[in-house]
């Protein structure tokens, strides 16, 4: 893999020649390698058979989140688009640190401020990717049509031809969809998200400087965003503290939450399987009984 690395590096004018290049583990989707160089070390992820745009969409995101200026994350340094069976890449900086006392609280922050980045419309540019599921996209002069459109109703779409989605569970589905305008509002201000925002996908840096990744970027409601962050956890009582001292939640957070969970909790049965059943299950009985 050394003369792979040493070949990218040089087509993106990185100087230095390669010393080291290990695999690191953790990631699902991807093959993961830290490369060093006696001048910097690298993040590199690659993978094969993937669509042209996987990393550039990916990419983008982070371009556009580096250039709010409120939030750290590791920068881009190049990618490609790969054509059929050839090798796609993503070069980003290392990050490596420690947390500090003041990690988490930084971090609330500074997710609050990338939520005050506001946008024109709802939606994204480019369609992306959450984890290997495609994600369309398009931009939207309301949340709710995109959200009901571009969220809820491709992964509703998907399970339907898996079967995951038959009986009961379509039937409620299909009336929450007709009516999710009592609950999801049309125009609560367009937001900077990350998009996949879980605690897997954000780490700490130097100087205990909290960095996010792997985004899936657009443009939305912020309280999407903050009702992943309460699925899986990750996130301790700090950071939620943090956060509402420069963006409070609304008063109707605690009601509509489930509603945004639902998306993430679709993802991961079509992901996943059958063990997220009950989960989707129950929102849909809180709202449609």
């Amino acid at each position: 893999m050394k003369e792979f690395f040493a070949e990218i590096l040089q087509n993106h004018n990185l100087p230095g020649t390669v010393r080291r290049s290990e695999p690191i583990s953790g990631g699902s989707i991807n093959h993961a390698y830290r490369v060093d160089t006696e001048k910097s070390s690298y993040f590199i992820k690659t993978n094969t058979g993937i669509p042209a745009h996987f990393f550039e969409v990916e990419a983008t995101g982070l371009e556009h989140i580096e250039n709010s200026r409120t939030i750290a994350v590791p920068h881009v340094y190049g990618y490609n688009r790969p054509g059929k069976g050839e090798t796609g890449y993503l070069i980003l900086d290392w990050i490596e640190g420690n947390p500090s006392p003041s990690t988490a609280e930084e971090l609330g922050h500074s997710l609050a401020g990338m939520h005050k980045t506001k946008g024109e419309s709802y939606g994204f540019k480019q369609d992306s990717f959450i984890g290997a599921l495609p994600q369309p996209n398009g931009l939207f002069p309301d949340w709710l049509t995109y959200y009901r459109g571009r969220r809820l109703k491709p992964q509703f779409e998907q399970g339907l031809e898996t079967g995951r989605m038959s009986g009961s569970r379509k039937k409620k589905m299909d009336v929450l969809l007709d009516n999710l305008d009592k609950w999801i509002p049309e125009n609560p201000g367009s937001s900077l998200l990350h998009g996949d925002l879980w605690g897997g996908n954000w780490m700490t840096g130097p100087k205990g400087t909290p960095y996010v990744i792997d985004p899936s970027v657009l443009y939305g409601d912020h309280i999407f965003e903050m009702a992943f962050t309460e699925v899986f956890g990750g996130f301790p009582a700090d950071f939620y503290q943090a956060y509402q001292e420069v963006l409070p939640l609304p008063d109707y957070y605690e009601d509509v939450k489930p509603l945004y969970q639902l998306y993430y909790l679709l993802v991961h049965l079509n992901l996943f399987g059958e063990g997220y059943g009950g989960s989707v299950d129950r929102i849909l009985n809180r709202y449609i009984g």
